[in-house]
């Protein structure tokens, strides 16, 4: 069903926003996948800051490590959210994107806000981390199962780069025993 004017090529399909495109994917693949990658935007939207609220309010003897860990963290996450909503755009879909639409859809739990210890964040961010790995390898299986392979393909380059932010993380809890 047309939306506006009726000069866009814009409808909507299910609650999906979509537009005509000459991608060579069925509409019903486009269907299924839209909605698992809109659904891993707003995850990583939602780490994305709660990686940050790590950084700025990150306190104890390894401060600059972690500070510095948790941004670079931030800013690796925000590419994959970047990636993903660039995904959502090529397949016909409207990646929507904001902080609003993001904290309503993201699975992630919420982010302790009273916690200033370094070990306490990263414990924090590595659990995001796992869960944010683990529903990105659901996305996988998912994708794959429903015909696009590409998608499928930049789900498990996510899902390297996660496990690789989840070690690094780990690795300030794993020393202190």
């Amino acid at each position: 069903m047309p939306i506006g004017d009726g000069t866009t090529d814009f409808f909507r399909v299910e609650e999906i926003a979509m537009y005509k495109t000459r991608i060579d994917l069925s509409k019903s693949v486009r269907d299924k996948v839209i909605p698992i990658l809109q659904a891993r935007l707003a995850d990583s939207i939602d780490l994305m800051m709660q990686a940050k609220q790590a950084h700025w309010n990150v306190k104890g003897p390894s401060f600059i490590a972690l500070h510095e860990l948790f941004d670079d963290v931030a800013e690796i996450v925000e590419g994959h959210a970047d990636t993903i909503a660039e995904r959502i755009t090529a397949l016909g879909g409207r990646a929507d994107g904001t902080v609003r639409i993001a904290a309503a859809q993201s699975k992630l739990e919420e982010y302790p806000l009273e916690i200033t210890a370094g070990t306490d964040h990263a414990a924090a961010l590595a659990d995001r981390l796992a869960a944010f790995g683990k529903a990105v390898r659901d996305a996988i299986n998912a994708t794959g199962e429903a015909g696009d392979a590409d998608t499928s393909d930049l789900f498990t380059e996510i899902s390297r780069e996660i496990d690789k932010q989840l070690w690094f993380v780990e690795a300030h809890l794993q020393a202190e025993r």
